[in-house]
């Protein structure tokens, strides 16, 4: 059986304060993929790609968690390093997130430094621009593997929900910041303190945000050391064993954790449009409906980021209430283990509520419901309040979807590892009687237990959570949620070409007349969300199934 040194502890003297500094991590990576889905498509427009081209540009997004997190996951799973399976990926993920973030944002000045005929410059600064993009998507893949593995590996089953649940609070507050910055005129704000573009100072705001978030959470948690790997026959070896270790984990997956994933499957087909594209659809519906012809400014792509922005703040804001609303009115695990004892005024009115509170599988259920029922409306909205409003309706939705398959996946793996579901302490405490190990690499770590899979093997306690294949399983999660965004991306292709082959309408420049297309046609995102919402509706039917399996 594998061997372990060490407890896994976090600094804080109560639990809300923990879970505050253990998901600290997931401001910084909304944050960061918030500028991305606020501002990243009309950037990319006004280089002069158009909306098929960017399509495929996003495809950097599903790739780089179709690899990334799976190997990744494999890569910390086995690592033996003294700070850790998770922090040390955490710190290095997020500093090459903030070199890329920063590339993006000044790729026209790096460029004009370099090359000085305009068309090759044009072209370069698309290159390096793409290539950014690309690292930006496949670093933060990394950053969030490791810190969604970071919360199974830390806290027990039991609060695996909770855990789940901060996560999902952090990570919209992330969007808030994030949106409400996008919404702002940092010109006027800052100056040019951070560049003299609006884009310029988001990159540089959230470089500094990824690196700050990560720094508090790296050092506010403690991980377990992997001493030894448990010998397992079927476990692969050689060159390639990290390829062949995900194949064999995915062709070999437990019942309920296939159902897990493929709910996951069939929810990502229509999400994956909305969080790319619905910034960019609020804005042209703006400028379609909203702003007369001969009141068009000629600062577009600012206008449309920034209508965009504040829709995706209003959004971000319901997702945030939602992610602190939603939690107690759904029925956890810790509610059949611990008595509650409220003042015996309100006693009957919580008593009555606890018995009707829903399971977290009957939210999940009913969040893809709503999700499809807005997306629906998408090709009917003639106003920017409207789409503002269907946009904003979706954080409820999202705020489970971020919570709910992660809660269900962490259960299912601390489950496989033999960790038992009753409360057991998962913050920071120490214990006496310290001994030190010297390990392979010369250094030497404190050795509070040596710690068994199953368990203390002097008192046959069980351990909180182990957590121990929670990398190699959530890269599985994470290749279900990557494929539906190719299978969206391809479809968004086809419908993009269809409906609007040249550059957006809305963009295009009196220099180019030939860019130009009829506005008054249908909406090519509105179409692609639209089809979003039957493929959500085929997730309620499999997030129904799970409840049987």
């Amino acid at each position: 059986m594998s061997t372990w040194a060490g407890q896994p502890s976090v600094k804080g003297r109560s639990e809300t304060m923990r879970m505050v500094l253990l998901t600290c991590v997931s401001i910084g990576i909304t944050f960061t993929w918030g500028v991305e889905m606020t501002y990243c498509t009309p950037y990319l427009l006004s280089l002069g790609l158009t909306k098929g081209q960017t399509s495929m540009v996003w495809v950097a997004g599903p790739l780089s968690g179709l690899i990334v997190q799976p190997i990744i996951g494999v890569v910390a799973d086995g690592s033996k390093s003294k700070w850790g399976r998770r922090r040390p990926i955490i710190a290095l993920g997020s500093i090459i997130v903030a070199c890329s973030l920063l590339t993006l944002g000044f790729t026209k000045e790096i460029v004009a430094s370099l090359v000085s005929d305009k068309q090759t410059a044009r072209i370069l600064t698309i290159t390096i621009a793409v290539f950014a993009l690309y690292i930006v998507d496949f670093a933060i893949n990394g950053v969030m593997s490791c810190a969604r593995s970071l919360v199974v590996d830390t806290l027990p089953i039991h609060k695996q929900q909770s855990g789940a649940a901060w996560s999902s609070r952090m990570g919209s507050l992330g969007h808030i910041i994030g949106y409400g910055m996008g919404a702002v005129d940092l010109l006027q704000l800052f100056g040019t303190m951070f560049g003299d573009t609006q884009f310029k100072q988001l990159t540089v705001i959230a470089a500094l945000g990824i690196l700050v978030c990560s720094s508090i959470t790296c050092w506010a948690v403690t991980e377990r050391v992997l001493i030894s790997v448990r010998h397992d026959p079927t476990r692969a070896q050689g060159r390639f064993k990290v390829v062949r270790q995900i194949w064999s984990t995915l062709l070999t997956l437990p019942p309920r954790i296939r159902a897990i994933c493929w709910a996951q499957f069939w929810s990502w087909i229509g999400w994956f449009p909305f969080l790319i594209y619905s910034s960019t659809w609020v804005g042209e519906t703006y400028f379609r409906f909203d702003v007369p012809a001969d009141a068009k400014t000629t600062d577009a792509l600012g206008d449309i980021g920034r209508i965009g922005s504040t829709a995706l703040t209003v959004y971000s804001t319901v997702t945030f209430i939602s992610a602190w609303v939603l939690p107690p009115l759904i029925r956890a695990p810790e509610d059949d283990s611990f008595t509650h004892r409220p003042p015996a005024s309100i006693a009957r009115w919580v008593e009555q509520l606890n018995k009707i509170k829903p399971d977290l599988l009957t939210a999940w259920f009913a969040s893809h419901i709503l999700f499809a029922f807005a997306m629906s409306l998408t090709p009917f909205a003639q106003s920017f309040r409207f789409a503002t409003a269907l946009v904003a309706l979706c954080g409820i939705p999202w705020s489970i979807a971020m919570w709910a398959p992660t809660t269900f996946l962490g259960v299912e793996v601390n489950k496989l590892s033999g960790a038992p579901s009753g409360p057991s302490s998962a913050g920071g405490g120490g214990s006496g009687g310290a001994s030190y190990r010297r390990l392979s690499n010369g250094s030497s770590i404190e050795m509070r237990d040596m710690l068994l899979l199953q368990g203390d093997p002097e008192s046959g306690a069980g351990v909180g959570s182990t957590g121990e294949l929670s990398g190699v399983y959530f890269g599985i999660l994470n290749i279900y949620t990557t494929i539906p965004q190719f299978i969206s991306t391809f479809m968004s292709t086809i419908v993009f070409a269809v409906l609007e082959p040249g550059k957006s309408p809305e963009l295009a420049t009196d220099a180019h007349p030939s860019e130009h297309n009829d506005p008054g046609g249908p909406n090519a995102i509105a179409v692609c969300m639209f089809i979003g919402a039957l493929s959500s509706l085929v997730a309620a039917v499999a997030t129904r199934k799970l409840k049987y399996v």
